[in-house]
């Protein structure tokens, strides 16, 4: 902590108290004084983005993003960000096949995995290896289905309904057709 004359204290780290050479008693002048502020206002920035990737992980785009949020300005959450970056810390290839993993636990298809992706501020580039990861979706349908069926042979409004919820989890429609092929019962095209 550095206190000032005027009452004020300064929250620094000791790399700053080494670079800018600081003991007890030191003068610094306006434009010393300045340096010394912003080089905190980084070191605090950074600080506050390995606070937040140490309690979840997220994409870099969605780092900066929390960090502008808290108060930081674009230029020192982009370089937070390039930090973490570059120690490892953060990863968005990393980060885009934990999402997939999570979401193909959920049950989620392709379609709804991708919109995730693009939620959390993936690079789109990252998306096709990440999705190479995700079970198949066939096998996913089908353990659906069956949890949802107990081996009984479903109702025509039954087989609309789960249909339509294997849609809007992000299957494509002729996955799911084949899946009710497979358990031989034909679904009619809407």
């Amino acid at each position: 902590m550095v206190f000032l004359e005027d009452g004020a204290c300064l929250k620094i780290t000791e790399q700053e108290a080494l670079d800018f050479g600081l003991r007890t008693g030191d003068d610094l002048d306006g434009r010393r004084l300045e340096q010394l502020k912003k080089a905190a206002s980084v070191s605090n920035v950074k600080a506050t983005a390995a606070d937040l990737i140490g309690k979840r992980a997220m994409s870099r785009r969605d780092l900066e993003r929390k960090l502008q949020e808290k108060g930081a300005s674009q230029a020192e959450a982009r370089y937070a960000a390039e930090w973490l970056e570059a120690i490892g810390a953060i990863n968005d290839a990393d980060y885009a096949a934990i999402l997939v993993r999570h979401c193909a636990g959920l049950g989620y298809g392709p379609a709804r995995i991708r919109e995730k992706l693009r939620e959390k501020g993936v690079p789109r580039e990252l998306w096709d290896e990440a999705l190479d990861q995700a079970p198949d979706s066939a096998w996913q349908i089908d353990r659906f289905l069956a949890a949802k069926l107990r081996g009984r042979a479903p109702e025509e409004a039954e087989k609309r309904r789960l249909t339509s919820a294997l849609l809007r989890r992000g299957f494509a429609w002729g996955d799911v057709r084949e899946a009710w092929s497979r358990l031989g019962a034909e679904i009619l095209e809407e």
